[in-house]
C-alpha cells in the first residue's frame, strides 16, 4: 500500500461522484474536497494488509474505489465479519473508542482508500461544523447496519450471547 497525490489518480474521486458513497452522502462538495486535499490517499494491490489486530485506531478509511474484507479477532479467533465497499468507512470504532484495532484489513481487489486521521477529523469539526455532525450521523448509520447484520448472522445461526 502506498500514498498517492489526488491529481495522479484515475479513478473519478470528485465530490460529486463520492457523494454516491454512504460516507460522504448530504455533504457539501467544498467538505468532501477538504477531507480529500488534507487526508491520505491510499493506494492498495489485492492482498495488501490495511492495518492489523493490535495497532493503534488512530485513524479510519474510506473506500473510494474497490473494496476491503475485515476478518474481526478475539483471543486465538479471527472470522471474516465484513465486506467494505465503495462509500464505506472502516476503523472508525477503533479511532473513535481509542482502543487498539480489533481485527485485520485487507485490500479484497486493487482499492483507493481515504485515510482520515483523528487530527483531520477534529480540524473537520472546527473548520466545517455543519458538515462533520452529518458525517457523523454517516457514519454512526454505517455502525448500526453492521450491527444490525451481525445481530442478523447471530440469529441465523441460532448463536446465543447471553450464556
Amino acid at each position: 500500500m502506498h500514498t498517492v497525490q489526488v491529481n495522479t489518480v484515475s479513478y473519478d474521486i470528485s465530490p460529486e461522484k463520492l457523494k454516491e458513497g454512504s460516507i460522504f452522502g448530504a455533504l457539501s462538495n467544498e467538505s468532501i474536497q477538504y477531507l480529500i486535499d488534507n487526508g491520505s490517499i491510499l493506494c492498495a494491490d489485492e492482498g495488501d494488509e490495511i492495518f492489523k489486530y493490535g495497532s493503534k485506531g488512530g485513524s479510519f478509511y474510506t473506500v473510494l474505489h474497490g473494496s476491503l474484507d475485515f476478518f474481526k479477532q478475539h483471543e486465538d479467533k479471527a472470522m471474516h465479519t465484513r465486506f467494505v465497499e465503495f462509500g464505506e468507512s472502516i476503523g472508525f470504532v477503533s479511532m473513535i473508542a481509542l482502543h487498539d484495532r480489533v481485527g485485520n484489513a485487507y485490500a479484497k481487489e486493487a482499492s483507493l482508500l481515504l485515510e482520515i486521521s483523528s487530527q483531520l477529523f477534529s480540524d473537520f469539526h472546527d473548520n466545517y461544523p455543519f458538515d462533520f455532525g452529518i458525517l457523523l450521523m454517516n457514519l454512526a448509520r454505517d455502525m448500526a447496519r453492521n450491527i444490525r447484520e451481525l445481530s442478523n448472522a447471530l440469529v441465523t445461526n441460532d448463536i446465543n450471547v447471553t450464556e
